[in-house]
């Protein structure tokens, strides 16, 4: 590995102590922290799904709260309209005139909380201002800030009164990440946090997180663009995606149990968040151990389970192991 140039260093050491700050207040959610840098780091969007209580909205919270960017929360229901979101034109009288009241979406950081209990035509706004970092209302089209960075949550436990996401739309997330329980050990932590954290709020005394801005953030893209990722490392990743559309040629089993294969999406996807892992992991290099580690993440949501699978108890997550185990590495 080359030596790390000065600016490499620096960018690495804000972000390594950013990692520990949210590692520190985010217990026992250590991928879920890793996954929030790749996705910042990588340019793209999370959907983040759990049970309720485990840190989801807190964790995108606390990221930016130590960010230099402007945060949202909009909490999704059967009753939001698409205006609730992106905004409206209003009617100015005094002016005779209408204003565009820009909405919750043109923040840099939106948390879009149980994105399932809103209708497609909300979910259709949302997504579609992710793949195309603009909005259009009636003849105007407004940009989206430099930074925007979506974190939708979703959880498994009610399917009643919800709109399931279709595949299509899922597929503008760069990740669809699943996160569990904490252990004993980390709930003994967050208990004790809690405790110090209402000392704290009862005292008026909260300690200033650390705060980066956004040309450091842009920087650090820019650095993960940098990051080495050899032809050997090209073709697993195509391997992988291909094997995913064409699973015959590996196993005729696992062919009936893959409905539809993920797009040209998932292998950009899979190698920017592969170059993110790496450069926050310190290399300038990218392993065939960071495209695995990544890859769940990364295809759960798109390689579709045929109605056979989906009978057997298969879903996309097995799917992508499965692929895992039969593409050789390189």
């Amino acid at each position: 590995m080359d030596t790390p140039s000065p600016d490499f260093a620096a960018l690495h050491a804000s972000f390594t102590a950013l990692r520990d700050d949210l590692s520190r207040e985010i217990i026992g959610q250590t991928g879920l922290v890793e996954r929030l840098l790749v996705a910042l780091l990588a340019d793209g969007h999370l959907l983040v799904e759990g049970a309720p209580g485990l840190a989801k909205t807190t964790a995108v919270r606390a990221l930016a709260a130590r960010l230099e960017a402007d945060f949202a929360r909009v909490q999704f229901t059967p009753d939001l309209l698409p205006a609730d979101l992106t905004g409206t034109e209003v009617w100015r009288p005094q002016d005779g005139r209408f204003e565009f009241q820009p909405g919750p979406i043109f923040h840099s950081i939106l948390l879009a909380d149980e994105i399932n209990r809103a209708p497609a035509k909300v979910q259709s706004a949302l997504l579609e201002a992710m793949g195309e970092r603009q909005v259009t209302v009636g003849r105007q089209t407004y940009a989206l800030p430099a930074l925007f960075l979506v974190m939708a949550t979703q959880n498994p436990i009610e399917q009643e009164g919800t709109f399931p996401l279709p595949e299509a739309q899922l597929d503008r997330f760069l990740m669809h990440v699943r996160i569990g329980y904490p252990q004993a050990d980390a709930e003994t932590a967050i208990l004790r946090l809690a405790r110090a954290r209402a000392r704290d709020a009862m005292e008026g005394a909260a300690a200033p997180p650390l705060r980066i801005a956004q040309a450091e953030v842009m920087a650090a893209r820019g650095a993960v663009l940098d990051v080495h990722v050899a032809p050997a490392l090209e073709r697993y990743i195509v391997e992988l995606v291909l094997a995913s559309r064409e699973p015959a040629r590996y196993d005729a089993a696992l062919a009936r149990r893959i409905a539809w294969g993920a797009s040209p999406r998932g292998s950009i996807a899979l190698e920017r968040c592969a170059r993110a892992r790496a450069w926050l992991d310190g290399r300038d290099f990218a392993t065939p151990e960071d495209v695995r580690a990544i890859a769940p993440d990364v295809l759960r949501h798109r390689v579709l389970p045929s109605y056979e699978a989906t009978a057997e108890g298969w879903d996309g997550e097995r799917l992508v192991a499965e692929l895992l185990l039969r593409v050789p590495l390189p």
